[in-house]
């Protein structure tokens, strides 16, 4: 089988690189095509992945729709020659788009509803999209759901060994308390509308009350943040994350992977109420939200006050392990075996933990 895997995301390189790993050794041919979206392609040349660059859709709004079939064009003559079977992304536009010209099945992974401008570009051409249990919105007949995060692809105990070499890299002593703080840049086209920390310096000057505080960064920060950035490779990042002792900040992904590898965490963002797997992972006490800046401190607070925070993240962690599926494992069973994968789960949505 040839497969398009595509990525526009740090999150994608990480969601997919175990699925690559077991296809490629299955004898299936793979290829990466990438956009530029933060550190996506650094991490990508880190982890020495061969690729296709297809560049970038900007920064603006207005710079995203106007590169739209740009990038759709540059990913149809990439992907031609290679003559896939099927292609696979999350929330992919262009795989959806370019499949259907080249009248190759396509799988879209999905676990955002508030992208809903991106689900009206997709959906029309798409075969199935695959999103987890809690999702709150019905895509309809092309619609599967998986008990699971998209995070637990890479994050999953099987895959992830934390390496506390991280900790002498930065200087921070076993046992040191800390607290991992991370900014986005709200630059995405569903992030119009929303916000998240305000008055950042106060927020992290309030926080050092408490621990030592760490700051990653999408986009560029003052100088007067400079005491707190950490400049770490990004295929490091879940390293550090998995002994933080606590982790808020702006952005679902990261506090959805801090929640998964047992760290305590806090998501502020307006946005973060639309999104099913946040109340799923508060109804397991490891992660919280809400858009405002003073209720996000004040819950950091209490958590910081309670001198076992690591240990029953742990516990809480080990708990939601036991009730989700690998969904490496699952993502492998389901391409591998596609079409029929999809009409076994539309009949038999148990099967997935036997696979799984």
């Amino acid at each position: 089988m040839r497969i398009v895997v595509d990525i526009n995301h740090p999150a994608h390189v990480h969601c997919f690189r175990n699925f690559i790993r077991e296809m490629e050794e299955k004898g299936h041919e793979v290829l990466i095509t990438a956009t530029k979206k933060d550190v996506s392609l650094k991490l990508l040349d880190n982890l020495r992945y061969r690729y296709v660059n297809l560049g970038s859709y900007g920064d603006s709004l207005i710079q995203k729709l106007i590169n739209l079939p740009v990038i759709d064009l540059r990913m149809y003559r990439a992907v031609r020659k290679f003559n896939p079977d099927l292609f696979i992304g999350l929330g992919s536009i262009r795989a959806a788009h370019v499949s259907y010209a080249l009248h190759k099945k396509s799988i879209i992974i999905d676990d955002t509803e508030i992208s809903r401008e991106q689900m009206m570009l997709f959906m029309p051409f798409v075969d199935t999209v695959c999103t987890p249990s809690n999702f709150r919105l019905d895509l309809g007949k092309k619609q599967v759901r998986f008990n699971a995060y998209k995070e637990l692809a890479y994050l999953h105990p099987d895959y992830f060994k934390p390496d506390p070499g991280v900790l002498d890299s930065l200087g921070i002593k076993k046992g040191e308390r800390f607290i991992l703080v991370r900014f986005i840049t709200w630059g995405a086209s569903h992030d119009v509308g929303h916000h998240g920390i305000s008055d950042r310096l106060a927020f992290v000057k309030e926080l050092e009350k408490y621990g030592r505080v760490l700051i990653s960064s999408e986009g560029e920060l003052g100088p007067e943040f400079d005491p707190y950035r950490i400049d770490l490779p990004p295929e490091k990042f879940h390293d550090l994350l998995y002994y933080a002792t606590l982790y808020i900040g702006e952005g679902g992904t990261t506090a959805t992977e801090a929640a998964l590898l047992g760290t305590h965490s806090i998501l502020i963002d307006t946005s973060a109420r639309e999104c099913g797997n946040f109340y799923d992972l508060r109804s397991y006490g490891l992660l919280w939200f809400t858009g405002f800046t003073s209720e996000g401190m004040y819950i950091a607070k209490t958590l910081l006050h309670d001198g076992h925070l690591k240990e029953k993240g742990r516990q809480k962690l080990a708990k939601l392990l036991g009730e989700k599926i690998d969904l490496n494992k699952f993502i492998v069973w389901f391409v591998e075996n596609y079409p029929l994968s999809f009409s076994q789960m539309k009949a038999e949505p148990g099967i997935q933990y036997r696979v799984g």
